[in-house]
């Protein structure tokens, strides 16, 4: 009984993590499509190198936009954009550079740190999409 016991735990475990990347997933979609009403170009998604990964990279009137996405399925810990905290700053910073460093033709460009934070409701309806431009 013990064993079978573990192995729902594990499995309801294991489904937390697949809603927590669908909702993950769901808000970078979110958010690109966001970006492009607005009249961003997104050039990258999800950019990996050794140091981590930015959500989105965008781009609009000469500014480059590194944009970190935090969706939520409610406010149980705070408002979504609270979890971008200092440490995560620094990192995306480093990750910037290291994106500067690999795409040499768009050194030259200005660019800035975005943060768009989103709150679904039931069903995946989006209840609150708030960008913050320049966030840090």
């Amino acid at each position: 009984m013990k064993d079978g016991g573990w192995r729902l735990k594990v499995s309801a475990q294991i489904v937390n993590e697949d809603m927590k990347n669908c909702t993950g997933s769901s808000g970078e979609e979110a958010a690109a499509r966001y970006l492009r009403r607005k009249g961003y170009r997104v050039v990258s998604r999800n950019y990996r190198c050794r140091l981590g990964e930015i959500d989105l990279i965008a781009l609009k009137k000469g500014t480059l936009v590194f944009c970190e996405v935090k969706a939520r399925n409610d406010k149980a810990f705070g408002e979504p954009f609270e979890a971008v905290s200092q440490y995560k700053q620094e990192r995306l910073k480093k990750l910037a550079e290291m994106y500067l460093l690999e795409n040499r033709s768009e050194r030259g460009l200005n660019y800035r740190f975005d943060v768009i934070s989103i709150l679904f409701e039931g069903r995946g309806r989006i209840e609150e999409l708030i960008h913050i431009e320049n966030a840090f």
